[in-house]
């Protein structure tokens, strides 16, 4: 099973930071989120090519993640 980490999303937003679309992901992996948001201001200089008028990032979850399921399976047919 893949290990969980983190991904930055660089985002292009319209004015006022609406309407955001992802531009890239970073390449790099983080253990946890206070890693990647640490690593945002320096992502955020390394893109500044991004054709929007404002460019913002953010963090997200990446990889599988185990679930405990409540109760049992019931069988249908």
């Amino acid at each position: 099973m893949e290990p969980l980490f983190f991904v930055m999303a660089i985002m292009g937003c319209s004015d006022g930071s609406a309407n955001c679309a992802e531009a890239r992901v970073e390449r790099a992996h983080y253990a946890t989120m206070q890693q990647c948001q640490a690593a945002m201001p320096a992502a955020l200089m390394r893109n500044t090519d991004v054709d929007y008028p404002v460019v913002s990032a953010t963090c997200r979850m990446n990889g599988q993640q185990m679930v405990q399921a409540r109760g049992g399976a019931k069988s249908t047919g």
